[in-house]
Protein backbone atom coordinates (compact mmCIF):
# COMPACT_ATOMS: atom_id res chain seq x y z
CA UNK A 1 0.00 0.00 0.00
CA UNK A 2 1.51 3.67 -0.75
CA UNK A 3 1.36 6.33 2.06
CA UNK A 4 -1.43 8.84 1.89
CA UNK A 5 -0.28 12.40 1.64
CA UNK A 6 -0.75 15.47 3.24
CA UNK A 7 -0.63 18.70 1.69
CA UNK A 8 0.07 21.33 5.17
CA UNK A 9 2.94 23.52 3.43
CA UNK A 10 0.74 23.76 0.55
CA UNK A 11 -1.95 24.53 2.15
CA UNK A 12 -0.39 27.73 4.26
CA UNK A 13 1.12 28.80 1.38
CA UNK A 14 -2.25 29.32 -0.46
CA UNK A 15 -3.73 31.28 2.48
CA UNK A 16 -0.52 33.06 2.46
CA UNK A 17 -0.75 33.71 -1.50
CA UNK A 18 -4.65 34.66 -1.23
CA UNK A 19 -3.59 38.30 0.26
CA UNK A 20 -1.52 39.61 -2.46
CA UNK A 21 -2.15 36.98 -5.95
CA UNK A 22 -5.73 37.28 -7.28
CA UNK A 23 -7.40 33.48 -6.01
CA UNK A 24 -3.65 32.57 -4.84
CA UNK A 25 -3.11 30.67 -7.97
CA UNK A 26 -4.66 31.97 -11.33
CA UNK A 27 -5.56 29.60 -14.26
CA UNK A 28 -6.23 26.07 -14.68
CA UNK A 29 -3.95 25.17 -11.40
CA UNK A 30 -6.10 27.84 -8.91
CA UNK A 31 -8.62 26.49 -6.76
CA UNK A 32 -10.90 28.57 -8.10
CA UNK A 33 -10.78 26.65 -11.54
CA UNK A 34 -12.56 23.91 -10.46
CA UNK A 35 -10.04 21.04 -11.77
CA UNK A 36 -8.26 20.38 -8.36
CA UNK A 37 -12.11 19.12 -6.13
CA UNK A 38 -11.60 18.65 -3.25
CA UNK A 39 -8.95 21.42 -2.93
CA UNK A 40 -7.13 20.03 0.01
CA UNK A 41 -6.31 16.77 -1.82
CA UNK A 42 -3.69 18.94 -4.42
CA UNK A 43 -0.45 19.97 -3.83
CA UNK A 44 -0.51 24.02 -4.28
CA UNK A 45 3.19 24.28 -4.85
CA UNK A 46 6.66 22.57 -6.14
CA UNK A 47 9.79 22.31 -4.56
CA UNK A 48 11.53 20.67 -7.27
CA UNK A 49 11.82 18.66 -10.18
CA UNK A 50 13.22 15.35 -12.39
CA UNK A 51 12.56 13.02 -15.57
CA UNK A 52 9.05 12.19 -14.78
CA UNK A 53 8.66 13.41 -11.49
CA UNK A 54 8.07 16.75 -9.39
CA UNK A 55 7.83 17.10 -5.90
CA UNK A 56 5.80 19.74 -3.58
CA UNK A 57 6.68 21.55 -0.76
CA UNK A 58 5.84 19.06 1.51
CA UNK A 59 8.34 16.52 0.54
CA UNK A 60 5.63 14.70 -1.52
CA UNK A 61 6.94 12.91 -4.82
CA UNK A 62 4.69 12.54 -7.73
CA UNK A 63 4.52 11.02 -11.22
CA UNK A 64 3.28 13.50 -12.89
CA UNK A 65 1.33 13.36 -15.89
CA UNK A 66 0.10 16.60 -16.71
CA UNK A 67 4.05 17.83 -17.55
CA UNK A 68 3.65 21.27 -16.19
CA UNK A 69 0.39 21.57 -18.52
CA UNK A 70 2.45 20.35 -21.61
CA UNK A 71 5.91 21.54 -21.68
CA UNK A 72 7.98 18.81 -20.40
CA UNK A 73 8.19 16.57 -22.97
CA UNK A 74 11.43 14.94 -22.46
CA UNK A 75 11.83 14.84 -19.00
CA UNK A 76 12.48 17.93 -16.39
CA UNK A 77 15.43 19.56 -16.24
CA UNK A 78 16.91 17.33 -19.68
CA UNK A 79 20.18 17.57 -19.43
CA UNK A 80 20.86 18.22 -22.87
CA UNK A 81 18.46 20.73 -23.25
CA UNK A 82 19.79 22.28 -20.36
CA UNK A 83 23.18 22.51 -21.28
CA UNK A 84 22.11 23.86 -24.68
CA UNK A 85 20.54 26.60 -23.12
CA UNK A 86 23.26 26.98 -20.09
CA UNK A 87 26.00 27.82 -23.02
CA UNK A 88 23.42 29.78 -24.63
CA UNK A 89 22.77 31.95 -21.58
CA UNK A 90 26.60 32.20 -20.88
CA UNK A 91 26.66 33.97 -24.51
CA UNK A 92 23.31 36.62 -23.85
CA UNK A 93 19.87 36.38 -23.44
CA UNK A 94 17.26 39.15 -24.28
CA UNK A 95 19.62 41.37 -26.53
CA UNK A 96 19.19 44.69 -28.33
CA UNK A 97 20.09 42.83 -31.71
CA UNK A 98 18.98 39.37 -31.87
CA UNK A 99 20.82 36.59 -31.60
CA UNK A 100 21.76 34.05 -34.67
CA UNK A 101 20.36 31.32 -32.55
CA UNK A 102 16.77 32.38 -33.73
CA UNK A 103 17.74 31.88 -37.41
CA UNK A 104 19.28 28.49 -36.54
CA UNK A 105 15.78 27.71 -34.69
CA UNK A 106 13.88 28.77 -37.60
CA UNK A 107 15.53 26.79 -40.04
CA UNK A 108 14.93 23.56 -37.65
CA UNK A 109 11.31 24.18 -37.59
CA UNK A 110 11.09 24.72 -41.56
CA UNK A 111 13.07 21.64 -41.69
CA UNK A 112 10.68 19.74 -39.17
CA UNK A 113 7.21 20.74 -39.58
CA UNK A 114 5.40 19.59 -42.93
CA UNK A 115 3.36 22.35 -43.51
CA UNK A 116 5.77 25.37 -42.74
CA UNK A 117 8.02 27.60 -44.72
CA UNK A 118 9.01 30.36 -42.08
CA UNK A 119 8.26 30.17 -38.42
CA UNK A 120 7.56 33.33 -36.08
CA UNK A 121 8.37 33.14 -32.37
CA UNK A 122 6.54 34.83 -29.59
CA UNK A 123 6.04 33.29 -25.54
CA UNK A 124 2.65 32.10 -25.61
CA UNK A 125 -0.04 29.95 -27.24
CA UNK A 126 -2.30 32.60 -27.14
CA UNK A 127 0.63 34.99 -28.74
CA UNK A 128 0.63 32.52 -31.82
CA UNK A 129 -2.90 31.88 -32.10
CA UNK A 130 -3.89 35.58 -32.01
CA UNK A 131 -1.23 36.44 -34.80
CA UNK A 132 -2.67 33.65 -36.73
CA UNK A 133 -5.85 35.07 -36.78
CA UNK A 134 -4.55 38.43 -37.01
CA UNK A 135 -2.57 37.57 -40.72
CA UNK A 136 -5.72 35.19 -41.96
CA UNK A 137 -7.39 38.56 -41.38
CA UNK A 138 -5.47 40.69 -42.97
CA UNK A 139 -4.49 38.78 -45.73
CA UNK A 140 -8.51 38.25 -46.69
CA UNK A 141 -9.68 41.09 -45.70
CA UNK A 142 -12.40 39.49 -43.98
CA UNK A 143 -13.71 39.34 -40.56
CA UNK A 144 -15.40 35.99 -40.03
CA UNK A 145 -13.72 32.58 -37.92
CA UNK A 146 -15.08 29.42 -37.92
CA UNK A 147 -14.17 27.53 -34.50
CA UNK A 148 -15.35 23.92 -33.82
CA UNK A 149 -17.39 23.59 -30.57
CA UNK A 150 -15.53 22.70 -27.19
CA UNK A 151 -12.65 24.43 -28.39
CA UNK A 152 -9.84 26.26 -26.70
CA UNK A 153 -7.44 28.84 -28.47
CA UNK A 154 -6.31 30.62 -25.92
CA UNK A 155 -7.39 33.66 -23.13
CA UNK A 156 -7.56 36.67 -25.47
CA UNK A 157 -11.38 38.30 -26.29
CA UNK A 158 -11.65 36.58 -29.65
CA UNK A 159 -11.54 33.10 -28.23
CA UNK A 160 -13.79 33.54 -25.19
CA UNK A 161 -17.35 33.62 -25.16
CA UNK A 162 -20.02 36.49 -24.78
CA UNK A 163 -21.09 35.28 -21.09
CA UNK A 164 -17.68 35.00 -19.87
CA UNK A 165 -16.65 37.72 -17.43
CA UNK A 166 -15.26 40.83 -19.26
CA UNK A 167 -16.07 39.47 -22.97
CA UNK A 168 -18.28 42.33 -24.73
CA UNK A 169 -20.36 41.27 -27.86
CA UNK A 170 -17.91 43.13 -29.94
CA UNK A 171 -15.08 40.94 -29.16
CA UNK A 172 -17.28 37.96 -30.91
CA UNK A 173 -19.63 39.28 -32.44
CA UNK A 174 -17.46 37.68 -35.88
CA UNK A 175 -17.10 34.41 -34.30
CA UNK A 176 -19.05 31.09 -35.96
CA UNK A 177 -19.55 27.89 -34.30
CA UNK A 178 -20.24 24.38 -35.72
CA UNK A 179 -19.84 21.12 -34.25
CA UNK A 180 -16.95 19.04 -34.59
CA UNK A 181 -16.62 16.53 -37.36
CA UNK A 182 -20.04 17.75 -38.92
CA UNK A 183 -18.57 18.27 -42.71
CA UNK A 184 -22.46 19.02 -43.75
CA UNK A 185 -22.76 21.73 -40.99
CA UNK A 186 -19.29 23.83 -42.16
CA UNK A 187 -20.07 23.69 -45.67
CA UNK A 188 -23.54 25.05 -45.01
CA UNK A 189 -21.80 27.85 -43.41
CA UNK A 190 -19.54 28.46 -46.00
CA UNK A 191 -22.82 28.93 -48.41
CA UNK A 192 -24.54 31.29 -45.84
CA UNK A 193 -21.17 33.14 -45.64
CA UNK A 194 -19.65 33.57 -48.57
CA UNK A 195 -16.51 35.56 -49.27
CA UNK A 196 -16.57 36.61 -45.62
CA UNK A 197 -15.15 33.75 -43.75
CA UNK A 198 -11.34 34.65 -43.11
CA UNK A 199 -10.43 31.67 -41.30
CA UNK A 200 -11.19 28.10 -39.90
CA UNK A 201 -9.22 27.58 -37.01
CA UNK A 202 -9.04 24.08 -34.81
CA UNK A 203 -7.24 21.71 -32.62
CA UNK A 204 -6.54 18.79 -34.63
CA UNK A 205 -8.46 16.61 -32.75
CA UNK A 206 -11.04 17.62 -30.04
CA UNK A 207 -9.16 18.03 -26.97
CA UNK A 208 -11.37 19.80 -24.82
CA UNK A 209 -11.48 20.00 -21.10
CA UNK A 210 -14.88 18.16 -19.18
CA UNK A 211 -15.55 15.64 -22.16
CA UNK A 212 -13.72 12.55 -23.91
CA UNK A 213 -11.55 13.66 -26.52
CA UNK A 214 -12.72 12.82 -30.60
CA UNK A 215 -10.52 12.06 -33.43
CA UNK A 216 -11.93 13.41 -36.83
CA UNK A 217 -14.06 11.01 -38.93
CA UNK A 218 -12.42 10.12 -41.75
CA UNK A 219 -11.69 12.35 -44.32
CA UNK A 220 -13.08 15.05 -42.15
CA UNK A 221 -9.87 16.98 -42.31
CA UNK A 222 -9.43 16.90 -45.80
CA UNK A 223 -13.04 17.92 -46.29
CA UNK A 224 -11.86 21.00 -44.28
CA UNK A 225 -9.31 21.71 -46.40
CA UNK A 226 -11.18 21.26 -49.46
CA UNK A 227 -13.55 23.83 -48.29
CA UNK A 228 -10.94 26.32 -47.16
CA UNK A 229 -9.51 26.02 -51.19
CA UNK A 230 -12.70 26.69 -52.81
CA UNK A 231 -13.44 29.73 -50.25
CA UNK A 232 -10.35 31.29 -50.26
CA UNK A 233 -10.29 30.89 -46.68
CA UNK A 234 -7.06 30.10 -43.91
CA UNK A 235 -6.56 27.24 -42.60
CA UNK A 236 -5.27 27.61 -38.79
CA UNK A 237 -4.35 24.49 -36.90
CA UNK A 238 -4.07 25.06 -33.34
CA UNK A 239 -1.19 22.77 -31.93
CA UNK A 240 -0.13 24.13 -28.83
CA UNK A 241 -1.43 21.12 -26.70
CA UNK A 242 -0.72 18.14 -29.47
CA UNK A 243 2.54 19.57 -31.24
CA UNK A 244 5.39 16.83 -31.46
CA UNK A 245 3.34 14.46 -29.45
CA UNK A 246 1.68 12.66 -32.15
CA UNK A 247 3.85 13.97 -35.37
CA UNK A 248 7.47 15.67 -35.28
CA UNK A 249 6.16 16.85 -38.84
CA UNK A 250 3.11 18.77 -37.42
CA UNK A 251 -0.30 17.32 -36.27
CA UNK A 252 -1.86 17.80 -39.39
CA UNK A 253 0.73 15.77 -40.91
CA UNK A 254 -0.08 12.37 -39.05
CA UNK A 255 -4.09 13.44 -39.75
CA UNK A 256 -3.06 13.37 -43.24
CA UNK A 257 -3.82 17.14 -44.83
CA UNK A 258 -1.45 20.68 -43.96
CA UNK A 259 -2.70 23.65 -42.61
CA UNK A 260 -1.74 27.39 -43.85
CA UNK A 261 -0.92 28.24 -40.19
CA UNK A 262 0.03 25.64 -37.59
CA UNK A 263 0.39 27.15 -33.66
CA UNK A 264 3.28 25.59 -31.41
CA UNK A 265 4.21 25.71 -28.11
CA UNK A 266 3.84 23.66 -25.13
CA UNK A 267 6.53 20.97 -26.13
CA UNK A 268 8.83 22.71 -28.72
CA UNK A 269 11.83 23.53 -26.04
CA UNK A 270 11.04 21.16 -23.04
CA UNK A 271 10.02 23.74 -20.59
CA UNK A 272 11.71 27.12 -22.18
CA UNK A 273 9.58 29.55 -23.03
CA UNK A 274 8.90 30.32 -26.09
CA UNK A 275 6.32 29.59 -28.66
CA UNK A 276 5.96 29.85 -32.83
CA UNK A 277 3.71 30.08 -35.42
CA UNK A 278 4.68 28.29 -38.76
CA UNK A 279 3.06 29.03 -42.27
CA UNK A 280 2.89 28.23 -46.30
CA UNK A 281 4.98 31.11 -47.91
CA UNK A 282 2.33 32.66 -49.30
CA UNK A 283 1.43 34.24 -45.99
CA UNK A 284 4.78 35.57 -45.11
CA UNK A 285 4.71 38.85 -46.81
CA UNK A 286 1.36 39.45 -44.46
CA UNK A 287 2.91 38.40 -41.39
CA UNK A 288 5.93 40.51 -42.36
CA UNK A 289 3.61 43.48 -42.24
CA UNK A 290 1.76 43.10 -38.94
CA UNK A 291 2.43 45.51 -36.02
CA UNK A 292 2.87 42.54 -33.29
CA UNK A 293 5.78 41.78 -31.05
CA UNK A 294 6.51 41.51 -27.17
CA UNK A 295 9.67 42.78 -24.84
CA UNK A 296 10.81 38.94 -24.81
CA UNK A 297 10.05 36.84 -27.83
CA UNK A 298 13.58 37.04 -29.51
CA UNK A 299 15.37 35.81 -25.92
CA UNK A 300 17.98 33.43 -27.43
CA UNK A 301 18.15 30.81 -24.41
CA UNK A 302 14.98 29.39 -25.33
CA UNK A 303 15.78 29.18 -29.07
CA UNK A 304 19.00 27.14 -28.13
CA UNK A 305 16.92 24.91 -26.25
CA UNK A 306 14.12 24.77 -28.58
CA UNK A 307 17.16 23.63 -31.13
CA UNK A 308 17.96 20.83 -28.40
CA UNK A 309 14.60 19.68 -27.92
CA UNK A 310 13.70 19.03 -31.24
CA UNK A 311 17.37 17.42 -32.42
CA UNK A 312 16.93 15.17 -29.23
CA UNK A 313 12.90 14.82 -29.60
CA UNK A 314 13.76 13.19 -33.74
CA UNK A 315 17.25 11.28 -32.58
CA UNK A 316 14.87 8.99 -29.78
CA UNK A 317 11.80 9.41 -32.14
CA UNK A 318 9.60 10.57 -29.28
CA UNK A 319 6.35 11.07 -30.56
CA UNK A 320 6.71 6.61 -31.35
CA UNK A 321 7.96 6.46 -27.80
CA UNK A 322 4.91 8.69 -25.90
CA UNK A 323 2.33 7.00 -28.00
CA UNK A 324 3.60 3.32 -26.91
CA UNK A 325 4.11 4.71 -23.11
CA UNK A 326 0.31 5.79 -23.31
CA UNK A 327 -0.95 2.70 -25.10
CA UNK A 328 0.75 0.74 -21.93
CA UNK A 329 -0.71 2.98 -19.93
CA UNK A 330 -4.49 2.91 -21.18
CA UNK A 331 -4.35 -0.56 -20.85
CA UNK A 332 -2.94 -0.93 -17.88
CA UNK A 333 -5.77 1.86 -16.19
CA UNK A 334 -8.85 0.10 -18.46
CA UNK A 335 -7.96 -3.68 -16.76
CA UNK A 336 -8.09 -2.27 -13.43
CA UNK A 337 -11.31 -0.81 -13.68
CA UNK A 338 -12.54 -3.49 -14.95
CA UNK A 339 -11.94 -5.64 -12.63
CA UNK A 340 -13.22 -3.28 -9.62
CA UNK A 341 -16.63 -3.41 -12.00
CA UNK A 342 -16.06 0.22 -13.45
CA UNK A 343 -15.88 1.65 -17.10
CA UNK A 344 -12.99 4.54 -17.07
CA UNK A 345 -12.83 5.90 -20.42
CA UNK A 346 -9.06 7.06 -21.56
CA UNK A 347 -9.81 9.00 -25.07
CA UNK A 348 -8.03 10.51 -27.19
CA UNK A 349 -4.56 9.67 -28.64
CA UNK A 350 -2.15 8.35 -25.74
CA UNK A 351 0.33 10.41 -26.09
CA UNK A 352 -2.15 12.86 -25.25
CA UNK A 353 -5.38 11.10 -23.33
CA UNK A 354 -8.23 11.92 -21.32
CA UNK A 355 -9.76 10.27 -18.47
CA UNK A 356 -13.56 10.22 -17.27
CA UNK A 357 -14.47 7.55 -15.06
CA UNK A 358 -18.34 7.06 -16.97
CA UNK A 359 -19.88 5.33 -14.15
CA UNK A 360 -21.46 8.30 -12.34
CA UNK A 361 -22.55 11.34 -14.66
CA UNK A 362 -22.06 14.23 -11.89
CA UNK A 363 -18.33 13.03 -12.45
CA UNK A 364 -18.59 13.51 -8.34
CA UNK A 365 -17.35 9.75 -8.15
CA UNK A 366 -14.26 10.38 -10.89
CA UNK A 367 -13.39 13.51 -8.65
CA UNK A 368 -13.33 11.04 -5.83
CA UNK A 369 -11.41 8.89 -8.01
CA UNK A 370 -8.73 11.47 -9.21
CA UNK A 371 -7.98 12.90 -5.70
CA UNK A 372 -7.51 9.67 -3.87
CA UNK A 373 -4.57 8.62 -6.76
CA UNK A 374 -3.37 12.05 -6.39
CA UNK A 375 -3.21 11.43 -2.35
CA UNK A 376 -1.46 7.87 -3.15
CA UNK A 377 1.48 10.34 -5.40
CA UNK A 378 -0.43 9.70 -9.40
CA UNK A 379 -0.40 13.28 -10.51
CA UNK A 380 -3.82 13.00 -12.45
CA UNK A 381 -6.39 16.28 -13.02
CA UNK A 382 -9.74 16.10 -12.35
CA UNK A 383 -11.36 17.50 -16.27
CA UNK A 384 -7.96 18.07 -18.53
CA UNK A 385 -5.97 16.16 -21.25
CA UNK A 386 -2.70 14.69 -19.87
CA UNK A 387 0.20 14.22 -21.17
CA UNK A 388 3.11 11.33 -21.65
CA UNK A 389 6.94 12.40 -21.35
CA UNK A 390 9.76 10.28 -22.60
CA UNK A 391 11.10 10.28 -19.10
CA UNK A 392 8.26 7.79 -17.76
CA UNK A 393 9.63 4.49 -17.24
CA UNK A 394 8.24 0.90 -17.29
CA UNK A 395 8.37 1.14 -13.57
CA UNK A 396 6.49 4.40 -13.38
CA UNK A 397 3.49 2.74 -15.31
CA UNK A 398 3.62 0.00 -13.12
CA UNK A 399 3.43 2.18 -10.31
CA UNK A 400 0.85 4.23 -11.43
CA UNK A 401 -1.56 1.31 -12.16
CA UNK A 402 -0.79 -0.27 -8.62
CA UNK A 403 -2.00 3.49 -6.80
CA UNK A 404 -5.09 3.33 -9.57
CA UNK A 405 -6.31 0.08 -8.22
CA UNK A 406 -5.33 1.94 -4.64
CA UNK A 407 -7.73 4.73 -5.59
CA UNK A 408 -10.51 2.54 -6.77
CA UNK A 409 -10.59 0.41 -3.34
CA UNK A 410 -10.80 3.26 -1.81
CA UNK A 411 -13.67 4.79 -4.01
CA UNK A 412 -15.50 1.57 -3.69
CA UNK A 413 -15.27 2.34 -0.09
Amino acid sequence: MHPIYTFDKSMELIRRAMNVIPAGIYGHLGPAEGCHIPIDAYPKYCDRAKGSYFWDVDGNRFIDYMCAYGPNILGYNDPDVDEAAARQREKGDCTTAPSPVMIDFADLMVDTVKSADWAFFAKNGNDVTSLAVMTARAHTRRKKIVFFKGYYHGVSPWTQKIDYAGIMPEDVMHNIYVDWNDADALREVFENNRGQIAAVIGQPYMHGNFADNILPAQAFWQTVRKLCDENGTILIVDDVRAGFRLDLAGSDHYFGFEADLICFCKAIANGYNVSALCGKDFLKTTVSGLSYTGSYWMSAVPFAAGIACIEKMKRIDSPRILIEKGEKLKTGLIETATKHGLDIHVSGVPSLFYLRLADDPSLMLHQRWISECVRRGVYFTNHHNHFINAALSDEDIRETIEIADEAFTAIGK
